[in-house]
């Protein structure tokens, strides 16, 4: 059956070409969601840029067609657009909704609206708000998250490292005679992803792998003591070792708080800035609560700088354990004066190209998945990205784990050559940040 789908503010705030992803079927856009997309035209961010990209469209092809009534087709194999206007409120649900000037309860009206005038169609309103979901199944109107650019199994990516257990002694003691064994002789019925990384245990001693598909085999992960940074757990060991690969390019590293993420990336940078141009370290700037950067005293420096202090912190973690007055503390400092390693918003680098540079994106959870590409992109050769992120930390109320930047991108990505994941599991900031951690 075909359908027709009413589209919320937040779904082309996050996905400005939303309109073009529901094949067949009918689109309809709300008077009131133009409305509220006005508000978002100005500023940097991605939301901003999605409001005017779509304002431009409408404009586009409104100038030639009707989309308040006959409608306008959006292309073989797609539906047609329209633009509702809002249409009377009945009466029990001008009781249950006090304010009707609130714009959710315009876009239910017209959801209800389509829902009695269209009769051989299925009328489904699309939305990221799980409160107007609610609302709309409330009043017998069918909701649904936007689907498109979702990771569907979130849990198989942030899963713990594979574990290979009862494995053969005489196993482990050629990986770490070879260096390597045929995935064959594991006994597994699957073949692993390319670059996935697996501990094979005898129940005794234990050893470290990464799969190599082209070669089929399991290759050895030694734990190696990075820039005065040593892994504690075999999950920060495969960590470095996909950060000092010089085959993989492109890294994510997840996990909750505490369990080394940037502190680990920063020392694989540190430790090959001989092998690169530049170090740079960025992150995307969420404002706290309700206070955007304007509020902060100061200039542009000195408002992003509570931002980018934990990646300062970091620094100082690894200083401390190279000694504060050594050769390698001398050298970071000496790096950011020179601007070898620069520590910067993630805004600043738009229109930037990346050449010979170890970029590291922190709290990469806060980016959407049309970010992650905008930065990729800017990759010239030579290029080495790093993201890490907590999808347990998402502060954009645009996101979630499923649809995050960082979800996306481990989910497209994984079994690429160039590509390595690693979730970090134990957290090993403290014993006291371990707990809250699990237990707050």
């Amino acid at each position: 059956m075909k359908k027709t789908y009413i589209i919320d503010t937040n779904v082309i705030l996050h996905d400005f070409n939303a309109i073009y992803n529901f094949e067949e079927n009918d689109v309809v856009i709300p008077i009131v969601v133009i409305e509220e997309l006005d508000k978002f035209k100005k500023g940097n961010g991605i939301i901003n840029f999605n409001a005017r990209q779509i304002m431009r469209e409408l404009d586009k092809i409104s100038e030639q067609f009707d989309v308040f009534t006959a409608g306008i087709s959006l292309g073989n194999d797609h539906g047609m657009l329209y633009v509702k206007t809002v249409h009377s409120f009945p009466k029990d649900f001008k009781r249950s909704f006090s304010e009707q000037e609130y714009a959710d309860t315009k876009i239910l009206s017209i959801a209800l609206y389509l829902k009695d005038e269209i009769k051989n169609e299925e009328v489904i309103l699309v939305t990221q708000d799980v409160n107007l979901r609610l609302k709309a199944r409330a009043f017998g109107v069918k909701a649904q998250d936007y689907k498109t650019g979702k990771v569907i199994d979130v849990e198989k990516i942030y899963k713990e490292v594979n574990t290979f257990f009862n494995i053969d002694t005489s196993l482990i003691d050629r990986l770490y005679k070879d260096g390597s064994i045929p995935i064959g002789e594991l006994g597994t019925s699957e073949e692993p992803v390319c670059n996935e990384y697996h501990i094979l245990s005898d129940g005794n001693a234990t050893a470290l792998g990464y799969y190599d598909n082209v070669n089929k085999l399991v290759k050895l992960v030694r734990k190696q003591t990075t820039y005065h940074i040593k892994p504690r757990n075999s999950e920060q060991t495969f960590a470095l070792d996909a950060l000092l690969r010089k085959d993989i390019q492109l890294v994510t590293v997840t996990g909750r708080a505490g369990t080394g993420k940037t502190l680990l990336a920063l020392a694989a940078a540190l430790q090959q800035s001989h092998e690169f141009y530049q170090i740079m370290l960025a992150r995307p700037i969420v404002a706290l609560s309700d206070k955007d950067l304007g509020y902060l005293p100061g200039d542009a420096t000195e408002k992003i700088k509570p931002y980018m202090q934990p990646l300062f912190d970091n620094l100082t973690v690894i200083k401390q354990n190279a000694g504060f007055t050594s050769k390698d503390s001398t050298k970071i400092d000496d790096m950011l004066k020179e601007e070898k390693l620069m520590i910067t918003p993630l805004a600043y680098i738009r229109g930037r190209s990346l050449a010979n540079t170890f970029f590291i994106i922190d709290e990469a959870q806060n980016l959407t998945p049309h970010e992650v590409k905008t930065i990729i992109t800017r990759a010239g050769e030579g290029t080495k990205i790093v993201f890490t992120g907590d999808i347990d930390q998402i502060d954009s109320p645009y996101l979630d784990d499923r649809s995050n930047g960082l979800s996306y991108l481990t989910d497209k990505m994984k079994g690429q050559s160039i590509f390595a994941h690693v979730n970090l599991v134990k957290g090993e900031r403290s014993q006291l940040a371990e707990i809250a951690s699990k237990l707050l």
